[in-house]
Protein backbone atom coordinates (compact mmCIF):
# COMPACT_ATOMS: atom_id res chain seq x y z
CA UNK A 1 0.00 0.00 0.00
CA UNK A 2 1.54 3.29 -1.08
CA UNK A 3 1.36 6.18 1.33
CA UNK A 4 3.55 8.62 -0.56
CA UNK A 5 2.11 10.61 -3.44
CA UNK A 6 3.98 13.74 -4.64
CA UNK A 7 0.74 15.21 -6.01
CA UNK A 8 -1.08 15.18 -2.67
CA UNK A 9 -0.71 17.44 0.34
CA UNK A 10 0.30 16.08 3.77
CA UNK A 11 -3.33 16.15 4.90
CA UNK A 12 -4.56 14.21 1.87
CA UNK A 13 -1.88 11.53 2.32
CA UNK A 14 -2.87 11.04 5.99
CA UNK A 15 -6.55 10.56 5.19
CA UNK A 16 -7.84 7.05 4.56
CA UNK A 17 -10.05 6.08 1.67
CA UNK A 18 -13.57 7.02 2.82
CA UNK A 19 -15.29 4.41 0.66
CA UNK A 20 -13.33 1.49 2.14
CA UNK A 21 -13.87 2.63 5.72
CA UNK A 22 -17.58 3.26 5.15
CA UNK A 23 -18.02 -0.22 3.70
CA UNK A 24 -16.06 -1.80 6.55
CA UNK A 25 -18.12 0.01 9.19
CA UNK A 26 -21.38 -0.82 7.41
CA UNK A 27 -20.58 -4.53 7.09
CA UNK A 28 -19.28 -4.77 10.67
CA UNK A 29 -22.34 -3.01 12.05
CA UNK A 30 -24.70 -5.17 10.02
CA UNK A 31 -23.02 -8.38 11.19
CA UNK A 32 -23.09 -7.13 14.80
CA UNK A 33 -26.80 -6.34 14.63
CA UNK A 34 -27.64 -9.71 13.08
CA UNK A 35 -25.60 -11.56 15.73
CA UNK A 36 -27.28 -9.53 18.51
CA UNK A 37 -30.76 -10.40 17.20
CA UNK A 38 -29.84 -14.09 16.90
CA UNK A 39 -28.56 -14.14 20.49
CA UNK A 40 -31.68 -12.36 21.78
CA UNK A 41 -33.93 -14.74 19.82
CA UNK A 42 -32.13 -17.83 21.15
CA UNK A 43 -32.30 -16.59 24.74
CA UNK A 44 -35.97 -15.68 24.31
CA UNK A 45 -36.71 -19.13 22.81
CA UNK A 46 -34.94 -20.97 25.63
CA UNK A 47 -36.85 -19.05 28.30
CA UNK A 48 -40.28 -19.99 26.89
CA UNK A 49 -42.10 -22.58 29.01
CA UNK A 50 -42.49 -25.82 27.12
CA UNK A 51 -46.02 -27.20 26.75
Amino acid sequence: METYDPHKSKTEVRQASPRKMNLRVLVTSLIGIVVAFVVIFVIYSLMQPSQ
